[in-house]
């Protein structure tokens, strides 16, 4: 935070058209969009950019399956595609690289009644991963073009190359955001500012050190932070807006090939990034007595991918990483007005999809901002979100409020 800014907020002066509270994935592109449309903004992190699960390890940018087409799988197969050319500008705009690479996907298929479900998979993608000038391929294969990558041992009836997959580092594409929002004046970025409470009549926040910031528009993309700032707005809630599921993950170094595919079996990620590094992950825990510590959960996937991966087997464990990532209460994330704040929106809940379609995301908020419908499913907005922490009962770790 520059100083400028700081006498402002002490002097309760600081405001802007629109404050966007969290700088993850989320609020950094939604804040270089929102600079792309000329709006005067302020971004707000309570840490530093990047800091929280955005900061993270695993970088995989994997499709749905192919079959059963829906509107959820057209926006994240039109976000995957798009994907590429925003950071291709990103890249050339900032002369960062963030690490991008569609390098495709592996998935060993070990039980033989799995090879005819992938191969059905393979017509399906025939069709729906074939659009606008593009074809991506699922195919089911004998064995790996790469010698051990995967063992062979986890492929009895072959295995799936998936050609739509691909690959980005969290923390370059992270930088490379930062680094593009410092090239203009038109977005101040404030780090070490805590919000505490959202006051929706004066379209004011305040802070931890007492001062206040003013919004026209205000966007909450706070990760996990978003929930209890949200909660607040609005009649009381059978149970909250979301939830952290914790995730542990592994950085290991070795020297490979530089096109290899990633690996994945049964929710295990195996990711080579630039550099000589294979990012492991990840865990999916509901219940946890502390989210930012590795454990036992951590040591079995690492043991799990040096087995897929004999490659592995010796390659030095360089980073062991642990964080909440955000889970909206109906699991798709949750974006657009609040329906009687309308100048108050969400823009979170990413869960394990936010890094392949959080630059989609940003647009559809800051359309729904422009006065414009949400060009979302229904079940991303804000309202069904709502409607559904006010009168489902309470499941999958939700504690409902007394």
């Amino acid at each position: 935070m520059t100083m400028s800014d700081k006498s402002a907020m002490m002097s309760g002066q600081l405001q802007a058209d629109l404050v966007i509270v969290g700088g993850g994935i989320m609020g950094l592109w939604a804040a270089l969009k929102a600079e792309r449309r000329g709006i005067d903004t302020i971004l707000i992190d309570g840490e530093r950019t990047g800091s929280g699960a955005s900061g993270g390890l695993l970088g995989a940018l994997m499709a749905h399956m192919p079959d059963r087409w829906n509107e959820k799988k057209q926006l994240q197969f039109d976000g995957l595609v798009s994907l590429e050319v925003e950071i291709a500008g990103l890249e050339s705009e900032t002369g960062l690289s963030a690490g991008y690479r569609r390098c495709g996907r592996l998935i060993p298929l070990p039980k033989p009644h799995l090879r005819p479900i992938a191969e059905r998979h393979s017509q399906e993608a025939g069709t729906n991963w074939r659009q606008r000038g593009r074809v991506f391929d699922w195919t089911v294969i004998e064995e790996s073009p790469w010698a051990g990558w995967p063992s062979r041992s986890f492929c009895e009836a072959g295995l799936v190359h998936d050609g739509f997959a691909g690959r980005v580092s969290p923390r370059a594409l992270i930088a490379a955001l930062r680094a593009r929002l410092e090239q203009t004046a038109r977005v101040r970025v404030l780090e070490g500012v805590t919000v505490q409470s959202i006051d929706a009549g004066a379209r004011r926040l305040t802070l931890a050190d007492g001062s206040s910031v003013g919004f026209g528009n205000l966007l909450v993309a706070a990760g996990v932070g978003s929930f209890p700032l949200l909660d607040t707005l609005g009649p009381e809630l059978a149970k909250p807006l979301g939830r952290g599921v914790k995730g542990q993950a592994a950085l290991l170094k070795v020297d490979l090939v530089d096109d290899l595919p990633l690996l994945y079996l049964d929710g295990l990620y195996v990711v080579p990034h630039e550099g000589g590094h294979v990012a492991i992950g990840s865990t999916s825990e509901n219940q946890f007595s502390n989210a930012f510590s590795t454990d036992g959960l951590l040591d079995a996937l690492i043991a799990e991918a040096r087995q897929l991966a004999p490659v592995l087997e010796t390659a030095a464990v360089v980073e062991r990483w642990a964080g909440l990532r955000p889970k909206a209460v109906d699991r798709d994330p949750m974006v657009g007005p609040h329906p009687e704040h309308g100048h108050i929106h969400a823009l979170t809940g990413g869960y394990k999809v936010s890094f392949g379609i959080a630059h989609l995301l940003a647009d559809a908020a800051l359309d729904a901002i422009a006065g414009r419908a949400l060009p979302l499913p229904d079940s991303f907005s804000f309202a069904h979100h709502l409607s559904v922490a006010a009168h489902r009962v309470a499941d999958e770790g939700y504690a409902e409020r007394p």
